[in-house]
């Protein structure tokens, strides 16, 4: 179905690391972080597109 050697799977792997800081960057408790990291590393691009959508956000100071 799909590819994810090569370019495509440095693109996946790099955004889930991205994915994965944010998520433990969060406030959210620790058992959605665990949640939400499980799903990222577990399903890479259908995770991710799911976390970007509907997960945690990271607090920003200002």
């Amino acid at each position: 179905m799909f590819n994810l050697s090569g370019f495509g799977g440095l693109i996946i792997l790099a955004l889930d690391i991205w994915a994965l800081v944010s998520i433990f960057g969060s406030r959210a408790s620790t058992g959605a972080k665990v949640g939400w990291a499980l799903l990222v590393i577990i399903l890479p691009l259908l995770g991710f597109i799911i976390w970007l959508i509907a997960g945690p956000r990271v607090v920003r100071a200002v």
